[in-house]
């Protein structure tokens, strides 16, 4: 076996090692802000569904190709953003996909124009120009939201604009309500489409001050996810125009999106709009208190250069840079919860920089029951570990 092979297999054993134990450290733990559902047992989440006749009539048919209750799951989740209609899809990499091919067919332009930390360009493999016949230009490259003087002055033409709202990889940033309408206007007046990329958009309304359908009403057409936030299985919606969405249902089918029966998923998503939806904007309202107990218990344990990226969270999730070691960081964290119960920082560690660790916090219903107090105790506890 080659140096490169063993080297390979040795990361790949590592990684799962340090799955196992995260896995075990958020399955016996007391205390922690959020308990991801990738991570608990089928049982649990099969549990999701208990309670299901609640959600719809189970007396009904079971779906077929789309009808029935995936059908009754896109007219609401339309409601929901006051759209004409909307798409039910496996994944929100097809439905976006679909959504910009179907804009570059009416505009007759395949570029579009996003940040280059927009998950497509991340996170997709290229899916744009490679599967989709598109051609994705970047505004620019910042940690931050692109501005309308990037939109109005881009030096070539562009049929759609895609908005990441939030933008994930920049610290789940939202610009405010000003900027972004701003940022619509200028590409109006360029005469293109606005699409937001809004996997993570229902819990963008407490730092807009503004509901789901004023904001979804601003852009052309909206893509959502019914599990970053909601906790459901996966899916995905395309919402917009009416003439748009059926398009967009004839191009599903052509990439293989036409499940013949999606009802587990289903109802999951509508489990997550009736169930975690309305609580939203108060894990948003908690992660503020949980973001500046953070920040003061890192200065109170001498680690002053740590950051909490915003300062004041947008949304219900933001990050944490510390500096030190990546992989001291994640082992502090996995034994604070091996010994304490308490799981501080749920997600892995990356390293984003020479001694420069970076993670992602998100609070959710389990993290409500932190004070202040119980976050700057957690900082100590891992901080003592960090060095130890």
């Amino acid at each position: 076996m080659s140096d490169t092979a063993e080297q390979a297999e040795t990361t790949e054993e590592r990684y799962r090692r340090l799955r196992e134990r995260r896995v075990a450290v958020h399955r016996d733990a007391r205390r922690l802000l959020a308990r991801p559902g990738f991570i608990a047992s089928l049982r649990e989440r099969m549990a999701l569904l208990d309670d299901a006749a609640e959600l719809y009539d189970l007396d009904e048919p079971s779906d077929m190709y789309g009808n029935g209750i995936v059908a009754a799951l896109e007219e609401k989740t339309a409601a929901l953003l006051g759209t004409e209609a909307a798409a039910f899809f496996p994944t929100g990499t097809m439905a976006q996909q679909v959504a910009l091919r179907c804009w570059a067919g009416r505009t007759g332009n395949p570029a579009v124009a996003l940040h280059g930390l927009g998950h497509p360009e991340v996170h997709e493999r290229d899916a744009f120009s490679r599967v989709g016949g598109l051609r994705p230009v970047r505004l620019t490259d910042e940690p931050r939201q692109p501005t309308a003087d990037e939109v109005r002055g881009f030096d070539e033409p562009f049929g759609a604009l895609m908005l990441e709202l939030p933008l994930r990889d920049a610290g789940f940033l939202l610009p405010t309500w000003e900027e972004l309408t701003e940022v619509v206007a200028a590409a109006r007046e360029r005469d293109a489409v606005v699409h937001l990329d809004g996997a993570r958009l229902w819990e963008c309304t407490v730092h807009f001050g503004r509901p789901l359908t004023e904001i979804a009403a601003l852009a052309d057409s909206v893509y959502v996810s019914y599990y970053k936030s909601l906790k459901g299985y996966g899916g995905a919606a395309l919402a917009g125009p009416r003439t748009l969405v059926e398009e967009a249902k004839a191009w599903r089918h052509r990439y293989g999106g036409l499940l013949f029966q999606q009802f587990p998923t289903v109802l999951s998503a509508l489990a997550g709009l009736e169930r975690e939806l309305p609580r939203l904007p108060e894990y948003v309202a908690h992660a503020r208190v949980v973001a500046a107990a953070l920040r003061e218990g890192f200065a109170a344990a001498g680690l002053p250069w740590a950051r909490v990226h915003p300062e004041v969270p947008h949304t219900h999730e933001f990050q944490v840079w510390l500096p030190c070691d990546a992989d001291d960081a994640g082992e502090a964290a996995l034994r604070q919860g091996e010994e304490t119960g308490t799981v501080l920082f749920s997600r892995p560690w990356d390293t984003r920089g020479p001694g420069i660790a970076f993670t992602e916090i998100g609070v959710e219903s389990a993290g409500l029951e932190w004070t202040a107090d119980d976050v700057r105790a957690a900082v100590a506890d891992f901080a003592a570990r960090l060095r130890s």
